[in-house]
């Protein structure tokens, strides 16, 4: 018996984890399996119209052909306008060593042409290609990397944008104005639905959608070598194209680069290929307009979806980075204190994104925005006060409440404003769950069996290297900001002491900060700061004004 156990165990260990996936993943797996089953409806939709008869293309066979295999009708079919001739189940269509009469052709034509007939090897062979091209797509976007959390709504888009490329390459190919190899280039829109996601998700989901959207594209038109290779191609160019632009308008210029190199890359594979420029001309000019409107259905698009999907696009964040917007000018001047300090922030954690290759411009906005949630009781917070202290009339209890609760109604205004996600996260994660030690601190000196927790931030640790950034940029200023004499010596040993505080209290275990990309922070933060408390020379007319009120009481 307990060899048997012995042996169970790796079976109930895989089945354990398994079922731990799914649990978790529930929502991926159910989305995979239905874009799976959407795409298999595609391809049995062009499997049973293609002109493929009994395993063969109805091309094999013409008139007065001594036919090499004998079709026997598996349906009865009725005459009718398109088609008037009739057939029989049971009958034998053509006849191996028999010559192909006009009556078989047309008998065999009618059969390629109907729905009922469908070539099963064919369908079965290419759903077994569509379920490989599938399974990669889970697993590239399950296993690689991102350095972010991929949201739901992220892969359901990626999977519109694949049954979308797959229908147009497969069903378009079908009218005569798309059935050549090169004409069909024309109709697939991966450059846009390519470049929409670069914007809106990044650099890295776009050229793993581009890898896929190649092989629907090769699978849909039967395994055609040239517009595998040209939608990869432009996919991969669209990519590199729009990864860097800042503005919308680039969006113009980026288009005619791509109507360009569209051009280029068509005639390079006429030249590879060595087929006729006279028959692929059409398509040149047409891979040239597809390329253009990609661009600009793209600045069209992509305002609509920024807003729907609620990403944080390159346009959306330089647009919220524009201080002179009406929540930023209220923080100037209810809370001018969380104002300058959120400036600060900005500026030493954009400066250490930049140093440890994060997105530096979420950083910024994160940034801006982490303080969001003082500007209804800025009297509270250390920063905007002025003489009084408003802590010192009640308990360290309510004072707790009052300062943990500004994450709170941060989030709450964030997401009012329809923030970003990742700036949302920012100001829910900047302090973690963290104790707020200077009350606690004074609640002990009260009741010694008080509990951290009661005095502890309600939110959870970073779990993006920016928001790491952002939390550790807002320590580091205020806590600089009490530090006497402050050299680049002594800078260093409290930026140092203040980074082991958060490790020590395991507020950068969610993120994938190294150890490498703490001392780039830590740098980053000592060169900004260093400039900022840097002694300056005095003037010779320069007076100090404490010493002329001195004068003037005398």
């Amino acid at each position: 018996m307990k060899n048997n156990n012995k042996e169970k165990k790796p079976i109930d260990s895989v089945f354990t984890i398994i079922g731990k996936y799914i649990r978790v993943k529930y929502p991926f797996v159910i989305l995979f399996l239905a874009g799976f089953l959407l795409l298999s409806l595609l391809n049995l939709i062009k499997v049973s119209t293609n002109d493929s008869i009994a395993n063969f293309k109805l091309n094999d066979f013409e008139v007065g052909q001594i036919a090499d295999r004998t079709i026997v009708a598996s349906k009865s079919l009725a005459p009718d306008g398109i088609n008037p001739v009739s057939i029989e189940k049971g009958e034998k269509i053509i006849k191996k060593g028999f010559p192909v009469s006009e009556e078989g052709y047309a008998k065999l034509k009618k059969m390629s042409e109907s729905p009922v007939y469908i070539d099963y090897r064919a369908f079965a062979n290419q759903e077994l290609f569509l379920f490989l091209v599938s399974i990669l797509f889970y697993c590239l976007f399950s296993f690689i990397p991102f350095r972010r959390p991929i949201k739901l709504n992220e892969v359901i888009l990626d999977t519109i944008f694949c049954l979308s490329v797959y229908a147009a390459a497969a069903f378009c190919s079908k009218l005569v104005l798309f059935s050549s190899e090169y004409s069909i280039c024309i109709i697939i829109p991966a450059s846009l639905f390519i470049m929409l996601i670069t914007i809106l998700y990044g650099q890295t989901p776009a050229v793993i959608l581009s890898l896929i959207m190649s092989l629907l594209v090769l699978s849909a038109t039967n395994m055609s070598l040239i517009p595998f290779l040209f939608t990869f191609a432009t996919c991969m160019i669209s990519c590199a194209i729009v990864r860097k632009i800042s503005r919308r308008l680039d969006l113009v210029f980026a288009s005619l680069i791509l109507s360009l190199v569209n051009v280029a890359y068509v005639i390079a594979l006429v030249v590879i290929f060595n087929d006729s420029f006279f028959s692929a001309g059409p398509a040149i000019a047409g891979v040239a307009i597809n390329g253009f409107l990609s661009g600009i259905l793209t600045l069209g698009l992509i305002t609509p979806l920024e807003f729907i999907l609620n990403t944080s696009s390159v346009f959306r964040l330089m647009d919220l980075s524009d201080l002179n917007n009406s929540l930023m000018r209220k923080m100037l001047v209810t809370a001018s204190g969380t104002y300058n300090h959120s400036l600060m922030v900005a500026q030493l954690a954009e400066s250490a994104c930049r140093e440890i290759g994060a997105n530096a411009l979420v950083a910024r906005v994160g940034a801006y925005y982490h303080d969001i949630g003082k500007i209804e009781q800025s009297e509270y917070f250390v920063e905007n006060q002025q003489g009084v202290n408003k802590h010192n009339d009640i308990n360290p209890s309510l004072s707790a409440s009052v300062i943990k609760s500004h994450v709170k109604k941060g989030v709450e205004k964030a997401r009012q404003l329809h923030l970003p996600q990742s700036v949302i996260d920012i100001i829910a994660e900047h302090h973690g769950n963290s104790v707020i030690q200077y009350f606690y601190n004074e609640a002990v000196k009260k009741d010694p069996l008080v509990s951290p927790e009661d005095y502890s931030y309600p939110g959870t640790p970073p779990s993006t290297r920016e928001s790491a950034v952002v939390m550790i940029a807002d320590t580091v200023e205020a806590a600089c900001r009490t530090l006497e004499n402050p050299s680049v010596s002594r800078l260093d040993k409290f930026i140092s002491q203040l980074i082991s505080a958060k490790v020590e209290h395991k507020q950068l275990d969610n993120c994938d900060l190294t150890f490498r990309d703490i001392s780039k922070i830590k740098e980053a933060f000592i060169q900004i700061l260093a400039g900022y408390y840097h002694s300056r020379i005095e003037y010779p007319d320069q007076q100090d004004p404490d010493k002329d009120k001195e004068k003037e009481k005398k």
